[in-house]
Parts: C-alpha cells; sequence; structure tokens
C-alpha cells in the first residue's frame, strides 16, 4: 500500500494537536473519516502510531520514526508544486546562453544583472561561441537563447531580433599617423593591410566590412583573419594591420591602440547584437530572458548607453 500525502498531514496534525477531534476540526474533516485515513495509513506501515490515553493520544515509537520522514515529504511536495508553478511562468530552472564575445561589451552587462534580480531562482549558464556556433547551439537544443553579432542570413525555425545596433569605427595602432585624428574617411585606410574578421567563423561581419570599403572605393587588403572582437583588436595593437570593428569596442581601450570615428560609413540595420530563439518549443525561462535583453537594449551611440 502507498503512503497518501493527505495522510501525512492528517498523522501531523493529530501528533501536534494531541486530538483526532481537533486535528479533524483544524483540517475540516469529520472525525470518522480522519480515524479511517489513519488506519489506512497504519496498515500501510504495518504499525500501530498513537496510543490513546486520558489526555488524548501520543505518538508510539513507530510515529516518531515516521514523524520527520513525513514532514520531509510534505515540505518536498510543497516545493515541488512551487517549482513546477514557477519553471510554467519562466521564473525557475537552469536556462543555457550561448553569446560572442562582443555581447560582454555592454548588453550582457546591462541587462543580466536586471534578469538575476527578476529571476532569481533561474540559473544561467553562459557559453561563449561564435555566431554560427552559437546559432548551432539553439537550433541544436544545446542553448535555449543565444546573443549573436549581425548581420546574419534567414535561418529557418528561428527568431532572430535585433537588440541593439552599432556603427563600425577604425581601430588603428597607437603610432599610427592618422590615429591621433578624431574622425577620418574610410579611403584614407586604402593601402593599409587589414585584420579582418574570418570570412569561414564570422562571415556576416568579414562581407559587411568588405561591402563598407568597397563602397569607399576600395577593397580591403588582408593582412591577418581573427575570429572575435578582442581578437582583431589586439592583433592591431600589435602591428600587424588596421580594422574595422563595432563601436562599442571603444570603451575598452588600451594604450596600444586609437580608436577613430569613420565619416561618411553608415552601417545602421547591417551591424549589431540579435537575440535568437527557437521558433517553436522556446521554454518560458528563455522567453523571459529574450524579453530582458530585447527591452533593455539600446543603440550603441545613445546617451544612456554609457558608449
Amino acid at each position: 500500500m502507498q503512503l497518501e500525502l493527505r495522510q501525512l498531514e492528517q498523522f501531523i496534525a493529530i501528533a501536534e494537536s494531541g486530538s483526532y477531534r481537533r486535528a479533524a476540526e483544524q483540517l475540516y474533516l469529520a472525525q470518522p473519516a480522519i480515524s479511517v485515513s489513519i488506519r489506512k495509513l497504519e496498515d500501510a506501515v504495518g504499525a500501530r502510531l498513537f496510543d490513546r490515553g486520558p489526555r488524548g493520544v501520543r505518538l508510539t515509537a513507530a510515529g516518531q520514526a515516521l514523524m520527520p520522514e513525513a514532514r520531509r515529504a510534505l515540505r518536498h511536495a510543497e516545493q515541488g508544486r512551487q517549482n513546477a508553478r514557477l519553471a510554467a511562468l519562466g521564473e525557475w530552472g537552469a536556462l543555457r546562453l550561448g553569446f560572442v564575445g562582443s555581447a560582454t561589451y555592454s548588453l550582457l552587462p546591462r541587462c543580466l544583472p536586471a534578469f538575476r534580480e527578476r529571476y532569481p531562482k533561474v540559473r544561467l549558464e553562459l557559453v561563449e561561441g561564435t555566431t554560427l556556433s552559437v546559432i548551432d547551439m539553439v537550433r541544436e537544443g544545446r542553448a535555449d537563447i543565444g546573443a549573436i553579432r549581425g548581420p546574419v542570413a534567414d535561418q529557418e525555425g528561428l527568431r532572430i531580433d535585433l537588440a541593439e545596433s552599432d556603427q563600425f569605427v577604425a581601430v588603428l595602432p597607437a603610432g599610427h599617423p592618422l590615429a591621433a585624428r578624431r574622425r577620418l574617411r574610410l579611403a584614407a585606410l586604402r593601402d593599409e593591410p587589414f585584420v579582418l574578421f574570418s570570412e569561414s567563423q564570422v562571415p556576416g561581419l568579414r562581407s559587411t566590412v568588405e561591402k563598407v570599403c568597397r563602397e569607399a572605393g576600395f577593397a580591403p587588403r588582408l593582412g591577418q583573419e581573427a575570429t572575435q572582437v578582442q581578437t582583431v583588436v589586439s592583433l592591431v595593437g600589435s602591428g600587424l594591420g588596421v580594422a574595422l570593428v563595432p563601436s562599442v569596442a571603444a570603451g575598452y581601450a588600451n594604450d596600444r591602440v586609437r580608436f577613430v570615428a569613420l565619416s561618411g560609413v553608415d552601417t545602421a540595420g547591417r551591424l549589431g547584437l540579435s537575440v535568437v530563439t527557437r521558433e517553436e518549443g522556446v521554454s518560458p525561462s528563455a522567453e523571459r530572458l529574450r524579453e530582458v535583453l530585447l527591452g533593455g537594449a539600446r543603440p550603441i551611440g545613445d546617451p544612456r548607453s554609457g558608449v
């Protein structure tokens, strides 16, 4: 015979009140009904749980042994009920977020603290990757949601929403003759070797750099390839060329490079961070994080962004 939670609840009420009658009143039950329920519980346990006396009932040795386990079972059941309700609301459980490195410059530091404060019972697991690998993680269910760097081609079965628009800036070695300028035209870099984003790993950014250079009248000369924005900046600082990077990276300048604004280059709608989820089967907690990431985003260059 199986023990039922209601029987354990009644057992605890009788033990605490010392009376079948008082326990029945507390639980809004008829006394004969609670007596029958406890007899069934004793049959399931295989031992008498209460001794009756002139001052009420008291626990037998078997009842004393059952009491802590009965309390624990009710606590676990209640915790399970609460967790299930919170999980259905997206407020409990584990959530895996894939992200590109440049999402750590502004978007994630701005939004994740708010998410953790709002949903403290959701455990976040962060996994860094490239845009293509994060897309694969989300598509294959290895990540619930992703923060990727656009532009990206249409992805069937995925929902992609722009979270943070941006513009390119030039990054030059600190000793470069043009590094002291506040603004320059992209054509001024036509003879320089470029540190370009990897064509296989970051095709969207690579094609956007090449496109804006063509619009400026030249094709960028490849000096070195890299995958992450941070790596591109580091290679420029090592003297391997110049580069175009999202302007959000300028918030993390170092003494080996200079970031210079560009005249006549507009990447609005072509460059930014996006949030990616599956179109179907998205967990409630992923939907909550998506809402926070999109609600807390703003264009880079907005005075409120701090960049």
